[in-house]
């Protein structure tokens, strides 16, 4: 869970966020489940934020059923299609969901 104060101290990767699901075209569910994901688990090391919310967005878009690929979601955020990979099984599992076995 994450609080408000945590939205304002990462603003700005919010806004990065919201502007690869531009660059995706995801709806306002994928959105938020993204954002949630995200903030509930912002790392502390800088260099790891971009990582997470590469996942975070990638993770978001397959909750709300608008599935995209780590490919696109990587470049959308500007990572490795790897680093998407790696990350986002953690992050749903982090949530209290269970990731897909396909």
């Amino acid at each position: 869970m994450y609080s408000a104060r945590d939205r304002v101290e990462n603003e700005e990767w919010i806004a990065e966020l919201q502007a690869a699901a531009d660059r995706l075209d995801l709806g306002a569910r994928a959105r938020s489940c993204a954002e949630d994901l995200f903030l509930s688990n912002v790392p502390e090391a800088e260099r790891s934020k971009r990582a997470t919310l590469a996942a975070s967005v990638y993770a978001g878009a397959l909750v709300a059923g608008e599935e995209r690929s780590q490919t696109d979601v990587a470049d959308a955020v500007g990572v490795s299609r790897l680093t998407v990979q790696q990350r986002w099984k953690d992050l749903l599992e982090s949530a209290g969901l269970e990731p897909p076995d396909w």
